[in-house]
């Protein structure tokens, strides 16, 4: 499976407490923040208010093409 790189930046004192989670787990840092993100995203993919606001967000894009196309 093909993965892809990121970049991320955090504040010196949660990367600490990051690395320690993963040193005492064992595992990689890597690992523990895909676990963390997975978690993230199943959980906002069940919650409502986040659906709403995509669903707000889709109808204000479709408004603002609308309104460029008639522009033209």
């Amino acid at each position: 499976m093909r993965t892809k790189n990121m970049v991320l930046r955090l504040e010196p004192g949660l990367a600490e407490r990051l690395e320690a989670v993963a040193e005492v787990e064992g595992r990689s840092v890597s690992d523990v923040v895909r676990e963390a993100i997975a978690s993230l995203v199943e959980t906002r993919q069940r919650d409502e208010r986040f659906i709403q606001l995509l669903e707000d967000n889709v109808a204000r894009h479709q408004r603002i093409l609308q309104t460029l196309r008639d522009e033209k």
